[in-house]
């Protein structure tokens, strides 16, 4: 669950009042046509002033600057600290590292991922002492991206695995991500398939990203998951989203511990 606040949301969860958490919408911002208007990501062909301005926006609601990586699908843990706090804020760290999950034990330094339909998930260790999170798209889930992000939080934050609490923001629906063979066989077929055939005959299936994603997270250890249970693909008024639109826009979920 989450709590709605202006232009974006914040978990409603079992963090310890020490985490700071907030995922953006698609409102708030300055950009115009298939961005508009809060579009955090550059590679996608928007204005990049319009960009600028609404990435100092994001920051100006978290209070502190997001650390942005280059997001590809993988698995790659950054734990991040003081030295990438002085990169975020001069702006040498956009982008320059290939990553899909962080964590950090020190106040003031925001983990953020980007997406557009792909599930972004927030994770919290007891007693502020660590937090992380990781885009999770159906590739980097199936390689194993929320497990390495789990185990580099809990080695971290000096805590097990099932002592984290974990919210999975919106993403794309289970009725609107129809998928191939190929990612059926990523997973092993389950209850989180549910087979869709074609007019043509052709045989596809319906996929469950967030029930998917927990199932990772349970079989990690972890007992406390919360998710929104919005689909990104449906609320087109809220949410940018790749495969309804393709030109679109990027939003963004943080964590953060509070100074």
């Amino acid at each position: 669950m989450q709590v709605e606040v202006a232009h974006g949301f914040r978990p409603d969860w079992a963090a310890d009042a020490a985490v700071g958490a907030w995922m953006s919408t698609r409102s708030g911002g300055v950009s115009q046509g298939p961005f508009e208007s809060l579009n955090l990501g550059r590679s996608a062909g928007d204005s990049p002033a319009a960009v600028d301005e609404n990435r100092r926006r994001f920051a100006a609601a978290l209070g502190a600057p997001p650390h942005w990586m280059s997001q590809v699908h993988g698995t790659r843990v950054l734990r991040l600290g003081a030295a990438h706090e002085h990169l975020a804020k001069s702006g040498a760290a956009d982008g320059a590292c290939n990553a899909d999950a962080a964590i950090t034990t020190e106040p003031g330094v925001p983990c953020t991922v980007m997406v557009a339909d792909c599930l972004p998930v927030l994770l919290a260790a007891p007693g502020g002492c660590g937090v992380g999170a990781a885009h999770a798209g159906w590739r980097g889930l199936a390689a194993g991206v929320l497990e390495a992000c789990v185990t580099a939080l809990a080695e971290a934050a000096h805590c097990r695995p099932d002592e984290l609490v974990a919210w999975l923001g919106p993403c794309i629906g289970p009725r609107q991500f129809e998928v191939g063979a190929e990612v059926v066989a990523a997973f092993g077929a389950g209850p989180c398939f549910v087979e869709r055939r074609r007019a043509d005959g052709t045989l596809r299936w319906l996929a469950d990203l967030p029930g998917l994603a927990t199932d990772r997270l349970r079989r990690a250890g972890l007992m406390q998951i919360s998710a929104s249970g919005l689909c990104t693909v449906e609320n087109a008024s809220r949410f940018f989203s790749y495969r309804r639109d393709g030109v679109t826009g990027r939003m963004a979920a943080a964590i953060w511990l509070r100074g």
